[in-house]
């Protein structure tokens, strides 16, 4: 003899299944996969957006910590669009246990270049002023560095847009 079940539980039974397990971001990304199955990645959880247009880039730094952020030197690159609410969660794998640091640009007119609109953020969320822009100074490799050992790492990072002069959260 068949249960039969009211609409309403079905409604609700069919919304638990559809939820991630607690405590666990949805990766996007070509990656998702790899923080999905538990493999070495770090999740980047990006936040602060100030417009829900463009693309957010993803790139991870490995290796001579005095070498993150120089151009050209990232292990990976991830471009996404941004999400229409809520944080991006980027599955960024890495090559094993180690050290790594991240930054995030986010391209609010998807020009592919650099404008006085994007903002961006790294791993540890370093305060960084127009003049540390100018002048090309990196924060501390001690301020950005991510240990990540087997497994997913997650990395919070908070954008920051050119506002007065500085660079700082939109309100």
């Amino acid at each position: 003899m068949s249960k039969k079940r009211s609409p309403l539980a079905l409604l609700a039974l069919g919304a638990l299944v559809a939820l991630p397990a607690a405590g666990q971001a949805s990766a996007i990304g070509p990656f998702a996969g790899v923080c999905e199955s538990g493999g070495s990645a770090m999740l980047v959880h990006v936040t602060g957006f100030k417009a829900r247009t463009g693309v957010i880039r993803v790139q991870s730094y490995g290796g001579d910590p005095d070498h993150y952020f120089d151009k050209g030197s990232y292990l990976k690159r991830i471009d996404v669009r941004v999400p229409t609410a809520g944080a991006a969660d980027v599955c960024v794998p890495v090559p094993g246990p180690g050290r790594y640091a991240i930054s995030v640009r986010h391209d609010v007119n998807g020009s592919g270049k650099t404008d006085r609109s994007d903002g961006g953020g790294m791993s540890g969320n370093p305060h960084l002023s127009l003049i540390d822009l100018m002048f090309k100074r990196k924060p501390s490799p001690d301020q950005v560095s991510v240990d990540v050992a087997h497994g997913v790492r997650t990395v919070p990072v908070v954008l920051n847009y050119l506002q007065g002069g500085s660079f700082r959260p939109v309100a």
